[in-house]
């Protein structure tokens, strides 16, 4: 089975931060892991948001943001072609799981793990690895 990547987990692949290189040793030991097509939208805000708050450059948005298209193009990121029914599954999970704040993109990448069929969810973020451990994942923690 193949493993799933978050955006919190994916972007230490293309900026140096704590845990990079210990995610980047698990994506090099996985085949293609899948990510969801939110991951395009949610990965270039946070390289914005980050130049924004001065904590990355203008020229390394512009080559991690490069780097990554690169990478989905050969498919070392492999991103379901049809996500709609994650929509309704991500919304069942946060009633599914009423005590954690889980937010709207991270039930996303939780169901579209799901609809997927990987047994491994990458993460970087507390609140959805609880929830990826609840929903039976292997969950590697990045954080």
């Amino acid at each position: 089975m193949s493993a799933y990547i978050d955006t919190s987990a994916l972007a230490k692949c293309y900026i140096r931060e704590a845990r990079s290189f210990d995610v980047l040793g698990w994506a090099a030991e996985q085949s293609a892991p899948v990510t969801a097509a939110l991951t395009l939208v949610e990965f270039r805000c946070l390289l914005a948001r980050r130049r924004r708050n001065g904590e990355i450059s203008p020229k390394l948005e512009h080559d991690a943001l490069a780097r990554f298209d690169e990478h989905v193009r050969s498919g070392a990121w492999f991103i379901p072609h049809d996500p709609r029914s994650d929509y309704a599954v991500a919304r069942g999970l946060i009633d599914a799981f009423p005590s954690l704040p889980l937010r709207a993109l991270d039930a996303l990448h939780l169901a579209a793990a799901r609809s997927a069929g990987t047994s491994d969810f990458a993460t970087a973020d507390k609140t959805q690895a609880s929830a990826a451990e609840a929903l039976g994942f292997t969950v590697h923690r990045f954080y």
